[in-house]
């Protein structure tokens, strides 16, 4: 059986339906960055999901040929993940997508080194004839979070947000969006396969102490 992040991780990517709290450890990504409006078909972001994938398979699928990675182990390709801000924008702003600046991720299991990504990289950019130069090896520790399953479409997220923000003013807790920390989702459902109102997507917010 090929180790499924989903299942084995489920405080990260299977949270309930309602607000929790939790820690997020230090985590590997490929990584890509952009703007623009994410339902544009020829935009930045669509593209960006086939460069992502392009190297994930790439090291997934690593021990059929030469390069051998040090730890390997057949795994499942982690759920698309997304930071997303606007800039001068507290919170999001979900009128005007054309203003989202974002990070598109998937993450890598530990045992992929920056020089296995650099590798997938040269090896994907000659298999597939494809400029993947865009991509990077991202390294990041999210620490301290709220989150919670949202259901439905993306454009009703602000109702799951309001939950989450109340909860964590019960609890002691203010929202720690800035810079650095940004508003976060794991997409856990392929949008043009499931309908709007069943998509499923992991919404995770930084938090501090109020």
């Amino acid at each position: 059986m090929a180790f499924d992040f989903k299942k084995e991780y489920k405080e990260f990517y299977m949270p309930a339906k309602k607000p929790s709290i939790i820690e997020v450890p230090t985590m590997n990504y490929i990584a890509v960055r952009g703007k623009g409006d994410p339902n544009d078909e020829n935009g930045e972001y669509k593209k960006s999901i086939g460069l992502l994938y392009g190297i994930a398979f790439t090291i997934k699928m690593s021990y059929k040929g030469e390069h051998k990675i040090d730890g390997y182990f057949d795994y499942v390709v982690p759920p698309l993940e997304g930071f997303w801000w606007q800039e001068g924008v507290d919170g999001i702003d979900y009128a005007h997508k054309e203003n989202f600046s974002f990070v598109s991720l998937i993450r890598l299991p530990d045992f992929v080194s920056k020089a296995d990504f650099e590798w997938a990289v040269a090896e994907a950019t000659k298999k597939k004839k494809t400029d993947f130069s865009k991509l990077e090896f991202l390294t990041y520790t999210e620490g301290l979070c709220v989150q919670c399953m949202h259901i439905g479409s993306y454009d009703e997220e602000p109702a799951t947000v309001a939950l989450m923000d109340e909860y964590i003013k019960e609890k002691g807790y203010v929202n720690d969006l800035n810079d650095e920390r940004l508003h976060h989702e794991i997409y856990l459902s392929d949008a043009r396969r499931v309908a709007p109102e069943k998509l499923k997507t992991v919404i995770r917010h930084p938090i501090k102490k109020a």
